[in-house]
């Protein structure tokens, strides 16, 4: 029975949360698991759950895990999934396997959205997210828009070739990723706009924002200042160093230096560095052999940390996106390229006149 709440405080509890909400419960419990600041840097989601296994033998720390979650507001409905998937854990009762797939965000998804006749697409979408532990949040939500990126296509097995874009949004004191599905709403996504949003999914601490989103902007009485302070935390790039510190499956954001490539027959990879050490990205697909060269900048958006060959390595998946910001030592270098290119252009011997079916046609000289 212990073995089995432990796996839902881990799979369906710390697994899920984002990366800020995870070092939030971790200072929350700091006084309890008794962790000095180095240890909440350092211990990822199994050593937590490791630790409250012990501290908390009857139920894996499962309660103690509920109450703290309650208490932040956007894990609130966390909370409640949490304790339902408690109320299932009886002796003699195994949880069958039909009750594993999320029954809170897949019922709460299709109560208001199945009933309408254009519920066709909806259908296909809502159980394809439900499939991957979302946690709807109804809303409104009321964020500034900090940046997105350009709409891009991607392939999946469930719906073919789509399109979509990322965005980062903030509110008045924490910051959010977001995959936009829906490439209509990408005017609402304009830097400094303060919009709402309703209807939205969490996934593994990032928001997803699809067909049956509600996007508007916000009204006057809906204004929100967001702090230096947060704008600076949502633009800071993880250390290389810490990457390498964290779980398998956890997704990474950021503004990396290109330290080598190394282009192979199926993949690509980006070895990135920082002061703290080095880790590759593997690019397949449409990010196979991009054009970059070292000491350009990738800003990467959604690329997974998966362990290939024992190596911790950040692999893109269906919603990846790579942004090639390139140094000013290679835009001086195809600045001189061009330059000579033209000259070469410029000196090229031609004639001033040239005779085509009896017709004259004047070339002006170049000189």
């Amino acid at each position: 029975m212990v073995n089995e709440y432990k796996k839902i405080v881990l799979l369906k509890g710390l697994e899920v949360i984002s990366d800020y909400h995870f070092n939030m419960v971790k200072s929350l419990l700091a006084k309890e698991l008794k962790l000095t600041r180095k240890m909440q840097d350092e211990y990822n989601r199994i050593k937590i759950a490791d630790l409250l296994e012990d501290k908390f033998q009857n139920d894996a720390g499962l309660n103690k895990l509920i109450s703290v979650l309650k208490d932040i507001p956007m894990l609130e409905e966390l909370a409640g999934e949490l304790k339902k998937e408690k109320m299932k854990v009886k002796p003699k009762t195994p949880v069958k396997k039909k009750q594993e797939v999320d029954p809170v965000a897949c019922t709460s998804i299709t109560s208001d959205t199945m009933k309408s006749p254009e519920s066709q697409h909806q259908k296909k979408a809502q159980c394809h997210l439900a499939s991957r532990r979302s946690v709807l949040h109804k809303g409104p939500m009321i964020v500034m828009v900090l940046k997105a990126t350009d709409p891009f296509e991607y392939e999946s097995a469930e719906e073919g070739t789509s399109s979509m874009f990322h965005a980062t949004v903030a509110t008045e004191n924490q910051f959010f990723q977001v995959k936009v599905f829906n490439t209509n709403l990408k005017e609402k996504f304009t830097k400094n706009k303060v919009i709402t949003i309703s209807n939205y999914l969490e996934c593994k601490g990032i928001l997803e924002v699809n067909d049956v989103s509600v996007v508007s902007e916000a009204g006057l009485d809906q204004k929100i200042e967001v702090p230096n302070s947060v704008i600076k935390r949502a633009n800071e790039t993880p250390k290389i160093d810490h990457l390498h510190k964290q779980a398998p499956g956890t997704l990474v954001y950021g503004l990396f230096m290109l330290h080598t490539k190394k282009v192979n027959k199926k993949n690509t990879i980006y070895e990135i560095q920082d002061n703290t050490g080095k880790i590759d990205v593997m690019g397949s697909g449409k990010w196979h052999n991009i054009q970059c060269d070292e000491g350009n900048k990738l800003r990467l958006f959604c690329f997974q940390l998966r362990t290939i060959n024992k190596k911790l390595t950040l692999v893109c998946g269906d919603h990846s996106f790579i942004k090639v910001i390139k140094s000013a030592k290679n835009k001086k270098r195809e600045s001189n390229a061009n330059l000579s290119l033209e000259l070469e252009v410029q000196n090229f011997p031609i004639n001033q006149f040239s005779v085509f079916n009896s017709d004259t046609i004047k070339v002006e000289s170049f000189m």
